[in-house]
């Protein structure tokens, strides 16, 4: 297996860096959607796209679910040596992401007008919020297969590969945005169409390594397992949480927006998210880095090299967090610029004061997202849940509902910061805790 190297600090960043690149391409894939939505279709469009999010967040948060879970099976077994048991946990995983893709094309097709309007489409954006989630849908199977063999690929000791393949995935996504969007002018079924077909290449790419014989992980026989399904589905539960978190925050603004201000900062906040996803789908990035070699380790019982695993990825993610804070401030107004037209000028200027006040968040959620993926990588799911359920709803909903009853709107841009900061508090208890039980 590729999972040991030089030196554990090496593996360390050999298996981050990837990870780290993987992330900010999957996150670049709706930036991209939503940058040629605005310049070639209009600001309104954008505001389309940004409400049906959560439901694109939803399929990469199923696909790293089964993901995260069996990965995190798989390098335990590679651990205890147990190869075979390692290749049926990984077939019966391929088949369950297909079956579960099926369900949820079906659904979003049967009840496309439902979703839309829980999501909050409102009628000047229901007709682009329906267009863009069918579109995606048809392609549901692609973007969960995707990212789930992202993550295996890396398992499997092929960390830059995998990187190789998503970033030529979203090169292909940019090309074909710009010949659906701007040239046949095929508007936002064009954005979601092209995403949707780079998916599909991407997948092809990585049936390519999972079909050599260089892989470790091969389709074989085996027996269907309920009680393997719940295992992988309870331990990669947190992670696909913590993914999803970014589409649930989403929700949640959208709605705080449109009952106390007016629908144009719809267009502001879909700026912010752009990057706030950016910095914490760079801290999952970091967490599912060193999963593998966490796993793995935890499968050896080993736990001198899973503890240092962690402090090196919390040592990073610190540096990585203030470099976020200071960079996206410095930034904000040239961001903005790309997305609002000029005539809009205070829209501009009100969504560069929302992106100095949402910036603050940067700085904590880097702990609870990597001390979440930690609690994940080593089998302790309950710990991890209430990490992902804190951040990634609880406490999101807890501040808005504070601060908006205190200063209305203006509350809003507030409520990122305070929920990862109440979630800081929940996690450190939580940590101290394992640490004396580890002691």
């Amino acid at each position: 297996m590729k999972l040991e190297g030089k030196s554990l600090k090496h593996d360390f960043f050999r298996f981050i860096i990837p990870s780290l690149i993987a992330q900010w391409v999957f996150t670049l894939y709706t930036m991209i959607d939503g940058l040629f939505v605005a310049r070639g279709v209009s600001e309104l469009a954008l505001s389309g796209v940004n409400i049906a999010m959560p439901f694109v967040t939803l399929l990469f948060s199923v696909a790293l679910m089964f993901a995260v879970g069996s990965s995190t099976v798989i390098a335990i077994l590679l651990g205890k040596k147990e190869e075979t048991p390692a290749k049926e946990v990984f077939t019966q995983n391929i088949l369950t992401v297909v079956l579960v893709s099926a369900l949820i094309t079906a659904a979003v097709l049967w009840k496309s007008e439902e979703i839309a309007l829980f999501l909050g489409a409102t009628r000047l954006t229901i007709g682009y919020v329906r267009t863009y989630i069918t579109t995606i849908a048809c392609f549901s199977v692609f973007f969960i297969s995707s990212y789930s063999l992202e993550v295996l690929i890396k398992t499997d000791g092929y960390p830059m590969l995998a990187t190789i393949i998503v970033t030529a995935g979203a090169v292909l996504n940019c090309i074909l945005d710009y010949l659906f969007v701007i040239a046949f002018h095929k508007g936002v079924w064009g954005a979601a169409f092209a995403t949707g077909l780079s998916q599909f290449i991407v997948v092809l790419l990585y049936l390519t390594h999972f079909c050599s014989k260089r892989t470790h992980m091969k389709l074989v026989r085996f027996t269907p397992s309920l009680s393997l399904t719940w295992r992988t589905m309870k331990i990669g539960l947190s992670s696909g949480i913590t993914e999803f978190s970014a589409g649930i925050v989403i929700f949640l603004f959208n709605h705080a927006i449109l009952t106390y201000l007016d629908e144009e900062f719809i267009v502001s906040y879909t700026i912010v998210t752009y990057v706030s996803t950016i910095i914490v789908m760079s801290m999952a990035g970091i967490a599912q880095g060193i999963q593998p070699l966490v796993s793995y380790y935890y499968g050896k019982g080993i736990p001198g090299k899973y503890h240092r695993l962690l402090k090196y990825a919390l040592m990073f993610g610190t540096v990585f967090s203030i470099a976020a804070f200071l960079i996206s401030r410095g930034s904000a107004a040239p961001l903005v610029n790309l997305f609002i037209s000029p005539e809009l000028s205070e829209l501009r200027s009100a969504s560069v004061r929302i992106f100095d006040t949402v910036s603050y968040s940067f700085l904590l959620c880097g702990f609870n997202v990597i001390i979440g993926g930690y609690f994940t990588a080593i089998e302790s799911p309950k710990s991890a849940m209430a990490i992902s359920l804190g951040r990634g709803f609880l406490f999101v909903a807890l501040s808005l509902q504070i601060l908006t009853a205190l200063f209305g709107g203006s509350g809003i841009w507030w409520a990122a910061t305070m929920a990862e900061g109440l979630c800081l508090l929940l996690t450190a208890a939580l940590f101290l805790y394992y640490s004396r039980k580890e002691s």
